[in-house]
């Protein structure tokens, strides 16, 4: 088992200086650092084989498709997928949902039909399918949470109906920090006949994320969330849906015969990934999985668990302090309202002594509205961060607050 003085070894940039003060990184939720491993790989794919993948018979596209194909596969087993095509290789979770949202939407829903989604959605969670809805006439509904921000579970049920085609919801906000009971949303939504897609962006870094033990028909999450590169992220999908939804895009490498009078599609995954695909990144990922697992899922939730408890403990000891999102299952997020202090000047003197926090909406505008808020500030936790880091967060919160007071 790593200590924390290796597992902050691993991360090249936590060493770095922002303006003349340590760096305290707290804006994981935003997006992870990179261990050296991962930086290497990618290096080494550009130095020493840097080829496209498919098809090609020389050697550089040969150890090319190999290391891509074999990070498609670490990727299956690190989600537990059941089947190697049902895990496809996209931009990230925008792009998943979009998938989603667009091929399952043109093949599924028609006019009143309904699609569930949750209060506490991100944008990417929520636009694709207000889009999708429109041009097919459905209808969306929203699960309401309660001041803790947790789903409102008894309104859930009452959502439900046999019109409902698809149920969208995050498994871990990105701004509360609440994890949802997802297995009982799927069952329920199962139970009425219908297929259920997660946003799994800020649950596959933090927690154990096994499809086949939830039961969920797509999940979807980024590569730069869980220590990966940026640009590059899975859908996992049921083949049977997979099977039956149309391309998303297409070009070449989702085909199998093109004629000017048809075209056939290829089989999963490749019917998905049209293009040249962002090899590296694919490749990067596989070996964010290696260190993710090298590391251990069960310590580095552990760790931010106790980082979590840790931080609110000494949080809401500061005047004036509103946590946003108490929720009794939680992630390591804290976000927070100070009574007299705007978000954006908090953060911008927080970034003077080198902490990173995040600042606004975090995507999910109409939560802010629920709350009644124009945004929060934001601690977003890793498991290489320390109670040093959280103490320097406090002691900065301080002096801000003397500040603009």
């Amino acid at each position: 088992m790593k200590t924390i003085a290796e597992i902050r070894n691993d991360f090249p940039i936590l060493n770095a200086k922002v303006r003349g003060k340590e760096l305290v990184y707290l804006d994981n939720g935003a997006t992870a650092q990179k261990p050296a491993m991962v930086i290497d790989a990618i290096n080494t794919y550009y130095k020493d084989y840097n080829s496209n993948i498919h098809r090609g018979v020389h050697h550089l596209s040969q150890v090319a498709t190999t290391a891509y194909e074999e990070a498609r596969e670490k990727l299956r087993g690190f989600i537990n997928a059941p089947k190697l095509e049902e895990v496809i290789f996209t931009e990230g979770t925008t792009e998943s949902i979009n998938i989603v949202a667009s091929c399952f939407g043109r093949n599924s829903l028609n006019k009143g039909d309904e699609v569930i989604i949750s209060a506490m959605e991100h944008h990417s969670n929520i636009v694709p399918w207000q889009m999708i809805c429109d041009e097919r006439e459905a209808v969306l509904k929203v699960i309401p949470i309660n001041n803790k921000g947790e789903l409102l579970m008894d309104e859930y049920k009452k959502l439900l109906s046999d019109k409902t085609k698809l149920v969208a919801v995050i498994h871990i906000s990105n701004t509360l920090g609440t994890i949802n009971p997802v297995k009982e949303i799927i069952d329920l939504a199962h139970q009425n006949g219908a297929l259920v897609l997660l946003d799994g962006a800020q649950a596959v870094p933090h927690v154990k994320v096994d499809v086949q033990d939830l039961g969920c028909d797509f999940y979807a999450f980024s590569g730069h969330k869980m220590f990966g590169p940026t640009g590059v992220g899975i859908l996992y999908g049921k083949s049977e849906y997979l099977n039956d939804m149309p391309p998303y895009q297409g070009g070449g490498d989702m085909i199998k015969e093109v004629t000017f009078e048809k075209t056939t599609y290829n089989c999963l995954p490749h019917k998905f990934e049209a293009g040249t695909p962002n090899i590296v990144g694919g490749i990067g990922l596989g070996v964010a999985v290696d260190y993710m697992q090298e590391v251990g899922v069960d310590l580095i939730h552990n760790r931010e668990e106790e980082l979590l408890a840790y931080a609110t403990e000494k949080l809401i000891k500061l005047e004036g302090v509103r946590i946003i999102g108490e929720a009794e299952h939680k992630a390591g997020v804290l976000s927070f309202v100070i009574e007299g202090a705007h978000p954006f000047d908090v953060g911008t003197l927080l970034d003077q002594l080198g902490v990173a926090v995040r600042t606004g909406h975090h995507c999910t505008q109409p939560l802010m509205d629920i709350f009644k808020i124009p945004g929060t500030i934001r601690a977003s936790f890793a498991f290489y961060n320390t109670k040093k880091e959280v103490d320097k967060l406090i002691s900065g919160l301080e002096r801000a607050l003397s500040m603009l007071r």
